[in-house]
């Protein structure tokens, strides 16, 4: 399925319901200059061509009690395709693991963590580690403060002049 095209209008749905993604149609068609009828038919139509992928609450979790975030860069032994996939499938099944990137420059990926401490972190790592998943070294970067964490792109800024 092609894509369709978006315009300056289809971007400003997309940057406002990714901020605020409880608000009702008539609330969204009034923050984009539209009437409900037509913005809504553009989520519909967003959502259809996948650049809407879901929808979700955003957690507070220092409200939940403490936990710890953990960046780990981690350098495989070898390069090869089936070495990459092999990593990707076993991360893919940790759930503490909730971002992992293919980089380029002295690693290979860099994970982020979020566990319940520092022991259930090491845990983790001895356990792929022994997995047998190909991993050379790895450096850990404990998170102290997280002054701020944004949750929305900024969708105009980067594709604005284009549409």
């Amino acid at each position: 399925m092609n894509s369709p095209k978006l315009d300056r209008i289809d971007l400003k749905i997309l940057a406002q319901l990714q901020k605020t993604g409880r608000i009702t149609n008539v609330e969204l068609a009034d923050a984009v200059g539209l009437s409900p009828s037509p913005c809504l038919t553009r989520v519909k139509r967003l959502e259809q061509a996948g650049f809407i992928t879901g929808y979700g609450a955003q957690i507070n979790l220092h409200k939940l009690g403490e936990f710890l975030t953990v960046f780990t860069e981690v350098t495989l032994q070898d390069h090869k395709s089936t070495d990459f996939a092999r990593f990707e499938a076993k991360i893919r099944t940790v759930d503490e693991i909730i971002e992992c990137h293919l980089v380029s420059g002295g690693y290979d990926y860099l994970l982020k963590f979020v566990t319940p401490g520092v022991s259930h972190y090491q845990a983790l790592i001895e356990y792929l580690l022994e997995s047998n998943i190909g991993i050379e070294k790895y450096f850990s970067y404990i998170v102290i403060k997280s002054p701020f964490i944004k949750t929305h792109y900024p969708i105009q800024g980067l594709f604005g002049e284009k549409a």
